[in-house]
């Protein structure tokens, strides 16, 4: 079964606001790379292709069966990405945050 993902606009919204912020911090460094934050964002790619194929097969959150949570791995750290199941072929991207973030918002 393969699944089209939809970004949320709180989603689109996160992940500009996670671009931002990777830029400023990478502007205001020392030794700042402008393209680590593209790579950040670049790094939901895979994981939106493993929503596509299996998304069933991510940590719940809360008791709901529908809404899952997943992690984007990027260096030391990367992002949460909350996705709600509308059924079983269509996962929206709902949210995304920094792992260091204290939670989704």
């Amino acid at each position: 079964m393969t699944c089209q993902v939809n970004f949320s606009p709180v989603a689109e919204e996160d992940l500009a606001r996670l671009l931002s912020q990777a830029c400023e911090r990478e502007l205001t460094s020392a030794a700042g790379d402008l393209d680590i934050p593209e790579r950040a964002i670049d790094a939901s790619g895979p994981a939106c292709s493993f929503l596509r194929i299996g998304p069933f097969d991510y940590r719940r959150v809360d008791c709901s069966a529908w809404v899952l949570e997943l992690v984007v791995p990027f260096g030391a750290t990367g992002n949460m990405a909350m996705f709600e199941s509308i059924d079983a072929r269509t996962p929206v991207m709902a949210a995304v945050r920094h792992q260091r973030e204290a939670d989704f918002h």
